[in-house]
């Protein structure tokens, strides 16, 4: 059903959502939208970083102190 749109189906019901809304409506849900992707985008690096650094000190030396001065 949504395959057969095409063009003048996407401008008819963007006309008609921006009828319905408003340019000031559909403005400020954007904006939020927007808003909304950034914080996901940040969200996603701070949990990124976070499992970062958990590897990293996961992955110390834990070589016991009495082989280490063998070496």
């Amino acid at each position: 059903m949504l395959n057969n749109i095409g063009l003048p189906g996407l401008l008819l019901i963007a006309v008609v959502v921006l009828v319905l809304f408003g340019r000031g409506k559909i403005s400020s849900l954007m904006g939020e939208v927007g808003k909304g992707i950034t914080a996901f985008k940040k969200g996603v690096k701070d949990g990124t970083e976070e499992i970062e650094s958990a590897q990293s000190t996961a992955a110390r030396d834990v070589t016991p102190e009495t082989e280490k001065d063998k070496v």
